[in-house]
């Protein structure tokens, strides 16, 4: 990253800015643009405000445009030394001592961590009194004097340690340019999705609100009116990091979901952070949409806002995806149903570098609610335009590529002649994979199915999926509070989890991490002698007629001395190993389905007599292994060799009975 080690923020700072400059008004004017004295006289709740403070003539305007770090001169009679000037704004709160008084004006220093474009309370404090002043929009710029150019309607720098940063990519989400020498940018914006983001740069971080990075400024006014956005960075070394990618998490305040949520996956996941952590390297999060629920925002009261109160317990900073449920379900067509999501976390489609790894994340989801909450599964022209745009700044096509997006490119494989087989998911599918062309390493981050598998393809551009399966595993039903199984499994039987990438320079490994599981926990075996699923076992409630239909192939006896080895982070470099006193067994890969999952779904569900949902039910999946042994009762020793050569192991002592807790 080039820096201009001659135009600094020093460079813009003015020696002070004075608020009369802007719309000024008297502190007891009941004019209708002007803020209103404090309604309430009583004390604050430090006990501060006797409502005895009086300045008179104060001079607040509606919007205080400055260079960061620049003094403030507040206008108005009766400020005395030792006086303090407070700006709130949410929960922030920001106390400023006074630098100079006079007889007509006080003078601060604005405080450098203020949040631009935020509207904040301007209070002044002395002793245990205070008054306030009024309201203002704060803009804080590290070069509040840059030229206006002809058609462009944003403008800013991109800085850091006061000095501005060169080749920075910053956007719209429709126009895409870079930050000259001196790290100042423009763009010809439309202003159509009302915010400009940086393309964070390697080996720099931006700060963040909880856990939420503010890579992106919100615009206020019309799309013809010129606005300044900043972006601070902070110089940090993150060739070598890890993420932790988190899919469908499905918070509703239903099933018991949240205390699942905390006790369970929070603990889990924030243990590896801090593992991590304490070995010296950064961590970060992303998400892979559907964070929420939309059917719920209204019933349970529960949406976006409250899935954030949430993020902020990670202890990493959370990047976000959008899925098909974090859509607004009162409006229909795309556009409007996006913007909740826009409202309250930020853009639906964005980049950022982490080390030497290009990020990218799309919303994949063109949302319809014509008929329940319908879709598609695509990328809009808009993002493909967008995202040509975003990788046309990349010069090293051998940069490693990891892109984001809730639905998967490729259906969940089967197998033909012991072939695996696929299809493309999205109906622009091909669109993008063209998009990508001449990027050498590309992986893609995908959700929404709640079961895991990897594609890889032998075609150019050389992409590889990792389908990931469920944070909630089965929308948190095999954990519900009234059910037996009191387990966490996803629908192709792998636990509920999440996974974790390790990045070092370009090079890039990944596993699944099972919620409750040691991290070299990756397959679990079934002796199928002991997996006859009957109802009188299961569900002995049940008074329906589909018992078969749900237990499927397990509904029968198997006598036929097999094992079945599920192994669900399993790609074509994985190896499966299998020995019976010595003498290896040959390995078939199959694709049928998990039976803890049917136990602990759908045989959970007949057994109140509920029917379960035909999106919940087990899947049948790719990722299994099946040996045959020469006997019911002798012990198996299976080894499975991930793609980086990590070995896991079972000494599996037969018979080995189903249960719910099984591993």
């Amino acid at each position: 990253m080039k820096k201009n080690r001659h135009y600094t923020r020093r460079t813009f700072i003015q020696n002070s800015f004075i608020t009369g400059l802007g719309l000024t008004f008297s502190l007891y004017s009941c004019s209708k643009s002007s803020p209103q004295p404090d309604p309430d006289p009583t004390p604050d709740p430090d006990g501060e405000n006797d409502g005895k403070l009086a300045i008179i003539g104060a001079v607040i305007p509606s919007r205080i445009d400055a260079n960061k770090g620049a003094d403030l001169i507040i206008q108005g009679k009766g400020f005395a030394t030792g006086d303090q000037i407070i700006f709130e704004y949410l929960t922030n709160r920001y106390t400023v001592d006074a630098k100079a008084v006079t007889d007509n004006n006080i003078t601060i220093v604005l405080p450098e961590d203020l949040i631009s474009g935020s509207t904040y309370r301007v209070t002044v404090k002395r002793g245990a009194q205070s008054s306030m002043l009024g309201s203002t929009v704060i803009n804080i710029y590290f070069n509040a004097h840059i030229p206006d150019r002809e058609g462009m309607t944003i403008k800013g720098s991109v800085y850091a340690a006061g000095v501005g940063l060169a080749n920075v990519v910053v956007s719209d989400g429709f126009e895409v340019t870079k930050t000259d020498e001196n790290g100042i940018y423009y763009l010809p914006s439309a202003k159509k999705g009302k915010y400009v983001f940086v393309s964070i740069p390697g080996n720099y971080e931006v700060s963040t609100t909880g856990k939420a990075p503010q890579f992106f400024q919100r615009l206020g006014q019309a799309a013809n009116v010129v606005e300044i956005k900043d972006f601070e960075l902070t110089a940090v070394n993150n060739d070598k990091h890890v993420v932790m990618v988190l899919g469908d998490m499905h918070l509703a305040n239903r099933n018991g979901d949240i205390n699942q949520f905390q006790q369970g996956f929070l603990a889990d996941v924030n243990q590896s952070i801090q593992a991590y952590k304490n070995a010296g390297t950064k961590v970060y999060a992303l998400t892979l949409g559907d964070m929420t629920w939309e059917t719920y925002w209204y019933q349970n009261n529960y949406g976006l806002p409250q899935y954030l109160t949430e993020m902020n317990k990670i202890d990493a900073m959370v990047f976000n995806t959008m899925g098909n449920h974090d859509n607004d379900p009162n409006f229909v067509a795309d556009w409007g149903a996006e913007d909740r999501f826009r409202d309250v976390i930020g853009p639906t489609y964005y980049s950022f570098n982490i080390g030497k790894v290009h990020y990218i994340v799309l919303d994949n989801i063109e949302y319809l609610n014509t008929n329940n909450r319908n879709y598609n599964a695509k990328i809009v022209a808009d993002q493909i335009a967008w995202l040509k745009k975003d990788l046309a700044t990349i010069t090293d096509k051998n940069t490693p590529l990891v892109i984001s997006m809730h639905i998967q490119l490729h259906t969940n494989p089967g197998l033909s002649g012991g072939n695996e087989t696929t299809n493309y998911r999205l109906s622009n599918a091909q669109e993008f994979v063209d998009a990508l062309n001449g990027f050498t390493k590309v992986h893609l981050l995908t959700g929404h199915t709640h079961i895991n598998y990897n594609i890889e393809r032998d075609a150019t551009p050389a992409i590889m999926e990792h389908n990931t399966a469920a944070v909630c595993a089965t929308w948190w039903w095999t954990g519900h509070p009234s059910y037996t199984a009191q387990n966490h499994i996803c629908k192709d039987g792998a636990p509920g989890g999440y996974a974790i990438w390790e990045m070092n320079g370009n090079d890039l490994k990944w596993t699944y991490k099972g919620i409750g599981h040691p991290t070299d926990y990756q397959f679990r075996a079934y002796d199928l002698n002991k997996c006859h699923i009957t109802k009188e076992t299961f569900a002995p409630n049940y008074i329906g007629s589909a018992w078969n239909t749900y237990a499927a192939e397990y509904a029968t006896p198997n006598t036929n001395n097999e094992v079945l080895i599920n192994v669900w982070n399993y790609d074509r470099n994985w190896q499966i190993e299998v020995t019976e006193n010595g003498q290896a067994l040959g390995v078939t890969r199959v694709s049928v389905l998990d039976p803890l999952h049917i136990v602990s779904y759908s045989a959970q569900r007949l057994n109140v007599n509920a029917v379960p949902t035909a999106d919940f039910v087990t899947s049948k999946t790719a990722h299994m292994f099946k040996v045959k042994a020469s006997s019911p009762n002798s012990t198996l020793e299976i080894k499975v060799t991930d793609r980086f050569g990590k070995v896991y192991r079972e000494t599996m002592v037969r018979p080995k009975a189903l249960g719910y807790q099984m591993t």
